[in-house]
Formats: C-alpha cells, sequence, structure tokens
C-alpha cells in the first residue's frame, strides 16, 4: 500500500483501489490510518492520485468524511476521477500550487447480450447520480450542472478548482517548496481529455497499462465485465479488444455514459437514504447493484440495526472498537451474525472476569458436588443465541 501515517498526518499516492499493482492504496489502508490518527484529532490528508476504481474512492470518502476531527486535505499533483471524490470529503480542500483536480462521469464495458448491457448501463448510471451528490454537497452546486461537468470531463487548474467550489483555497507557496508537485504514476492516456503534458509524461516515463487488467486479475464473468480506468482509447492509441478473462468485477472511472432507462428519482432517492441513514458508503454499492428503493431501504435498516448493536456492546464493554459497526458492515454480516458475533465478544470477556474469581471444585469433590457451569453456552441460552 502506499499510505505514510505521521503524528496527524496521512499521505496517500498512487491508485485508488487494490488493482494488482504496487503503487495503491484501499479503504481499509484509510480506515486503519484514521485510527491510527486517532477519531477525534484534526488531521492532514496529503492526496496525490490519478483515480482507479469508483466504488472504493466512494467508501474512502465515506471514511474521510466520517472522521470526527477536522479534515484537510491537500492535493499534491493530482486527485483524478475516484481520487476527485475523495477530496470532496474534506472540510478545507487545499490545491497546491502546479496541481490538478478532474472530474468525470464512471464508466466501464460489457461482454455479453443486450440485457447485459442494459445492466451495465442502470448500474453506471446510478454511480454517476451518486458521485453527483457528493460533488454537489461540496460545490454547492445543483447536481444537473455537476452532471454537465462529469460527463465533460474538466480538468482544473488550482484556481479554477477554487472557482468551481471544488476546493477551498490555493496553498501559498514557500520558498521550500521548490517546484510544481509532479503527479503520481499513471496512465494518463486511458483519460477522454487529458492534458497534453500528463499525456508526454505517461509517455516519456513508461506510465502505460498501469490500470488494464492482466491475466493475473480474476476472471469472474464472462459476458458482463467491467475495466479500472476503461476509457476509450485516444485519437493517438489504438483500440485494443476487451478480454473478458482477465476483468474486475467493480464498476469503474471512465469516460461519458448515458442512459434513459432508470429512474433518476429513485436513485436521488436511495443515495438519500444511505445519508440519512449514516451509511453513506452503502449508496455506490447498493446504486451499483440495481436495487429498488424498497430493498435498499431494508438493506440501510439492517445496517442501521448493526450500527445499534455495536453501540449497546460497546456500553457493556467499552474496549470494542468504535469503527467495529463498519467493520462488520464491510464484511458484508448480516443481523443475525453480527449479534452472534458481538455475543461471542461478550462472553469471551465476562469469561475471562468470572475465571480469575470463580473457585473451582476441588478435583475429589464427590457426586453431590455442583458441576462446572459452561459460561458461554450459559450466556448464549439466555440471550436466546443459538450455539
Amino acid at each position: 500500500m502506499t499510505v505514510l501515517v505521521s503524528g496527524n498526518e496521512i499521505v496517500l499516492s498512487g491508485t485508488v483501489g487494490d488493482l494488482y499493482w504496487d503503487e495503491c492504496f484501499t479503504s481499509s489502508d484509510v480506515i486503519l490510518a484514521l485510527a491510527q490518527v486517532g477519531r477525534g484529532q484534526d488531521v492532514t490528508i496529503r492526496l496525490n492520485s490519478g483515480g482507479g476504481i469508483a466504488t472504493e474512492g466512494a467508501a474512502i470518502h465515506a471514511a474521510v468524511a466520517a472522521h470526527q476531527g477536522r479534515k484537510t486535505i491537500i492535493v499534491e499533483g493530482i486527485a483524478a476521477s475516484a481520487a476527485s471524490v475523495i477530496a470532496m470529503a474534506g472540510d478545507d480542500v487545499v490545491m497546491s500550487p502546479g496541481a490538478l483536480m478532474m472530474v468525470h462521469d464512471p464508466s466501464g464495458f460489457t461482454f455479453g447480450t443486450v440485457d447485459d448491457h442494459e445492466k451495465q448501463i442502470t448500474a453506471l448510471t446510478a454511480l454517476a447520480t451518486a458521485m453527483a451528490g457528493i460533488y454537489a454537497e461540496k460545490t454547492g452546486k445543483p447536481v444537473d450542472a455537476v452532471r454537465s461537468d462529469m460527463r465533460a470531463e474538466i480538468w482544473m487548474t488550482p484556481e479554477e478548482a477554487v472557482a468551481g467550489g471544488y476546493a477551498d483555497r490555493v496553498l501559498a507557496r514557500t520558498p521550500a517548496q521548490g517546484a510544481d508537485p509532479q503527479p503520481t504514476a499513471f496512465d494518463y492516456r486511458l483519460f477522454e481529455h487529458p492534458p497534453e503534458r500528463l499525456v508526454a509524461l505517461s509517455d516519456r516515463r513508461a506510465w502505460t497499462n498501469r490500470a488494464r487488467p492482466t491475466a493475473a486479475t480474476p476472471a469472474v464473468s464472462q459476458r458482463h465485465v467491467e475495466t479500472p480506468m476503461a476509457n476509450e482509447p485516444a485519437a493517438h492509441q489504438a483500440a485494443t479488444p476487451p478480454n473478458p478473462t482477465a476483468a474486475l468485477a467493480a464498476v469503474v472511472d471512465g469516460p461519458t455514459t448515458s442512459a434513459t432507462t432508470v429512474s433518476r428519482s429513485d436513485a436521488s432517492e436511495i443515495a438519500k437514504l444511505c445519508v440519512d441513514g449514516g451509511v453513506p458508503a452503502m449508496a455506490a454499492t447498493l446504486l451499483a447493484e440495481g436495487v429498488t428503493v424498497a430493498q435498499a431501504k431494508e438493506r440501510i435498516g439492517a445496517a442501521g440495526e448493526v450500527r445499534n448493536l455495536v453501540a449497546l456492546a460497546r456500553r457493556k464493554d467499552p474496549t470494542l472498537p468504535a469503527d467495529l459497526d463498519a467493520t462488520m458492515l464491510a464484511e458484508g454480516k448480516t443481523v443475525e451474525q453480527a449479534r452472534a458475533a458481538l455475543f461471542d465478544k461478550l462472553v469471551a470477556a465476562e469469561e475471562q472476569t468470572a475465571i480469575s474469581s470463580h473457585v473451582p471444585a476441588p478435583a475429589d469433590a464427590g457426586r453431590g458436588s455442583p458441576k462446572p457451569v459452561d459460561l458461554v453456552a450459559d450466556m448464549k441460552r439466555r440471550h436466546g443465541v443459538k450455539a
């Protein structure tokens, strides 16, 4: 991973999401880094990324936004695509002189039937709507205006990012800073309208195909596949037919894909339900899956129940991690699985206490002596939890 923690400062550089390359960082990496800083502490995040997996960017945005201290995000070099979504979580978004920010639509490619393509359109449209909500909240722009920016794939200088509301200020240059920060290694030719200097930099430094799947990438579907940063090739780049056996199962960043087959009102309602339910990170997942509003409510309600269970458990045992609910949700635990896991943790804690104060029966106790009690089984029985 490329996550460094120094005091109250976190450095994030490389590709967003684990794409089997050395330079990448994931939501798990960022959650651990924030925990190391301290949940209530102010934090400065230095970000330099060309993007990556869109849903992973949304998950990192949610993790940073949920951090209780003040968040200052400094864009050093570049925050493009999924990385620009992460930047929106900052209370203070600062552009370094010479840095770039880019926003655009998510994309992917589909291999299969008409139904497969329609499902991909639905997923991409829903994800774009969710991302637009994040940008709109930060910029104060109407969602329609943000969608126009995304479809156009806009590249912004520090001053343009501030003028557009995507950033709050430009960092004042100091003599010690020297030259402008360099963007992180990425094949910028994969974007639809990349600045020529980034294309030249990718060519000169051989940053090629860093975000394309390889034979080592796990294959999940022969018919419905999506690739990270799967933009149409630029004019100077030859088209390469997709290899469906080497595709990632994730909705990812890329150029514009339009659709009229999905209800935007439903997508917006689902995103709002996730925010109101305190689980904004679920929005991208639910929308990408194409669930109905009713199904989303059920899933969000279950997530809320898991959060409540963890809160109650932490009252009993404050040593339980504060972010245990997020961990359980990320692991996909159901309410029953979460309840059973929490009981196991609480029982284990009580068992340790009981063992330390319990006087065992003598080895030569007669038949009339009480039998030793299985504390774990007994507590589960009393609380209705199956062994």
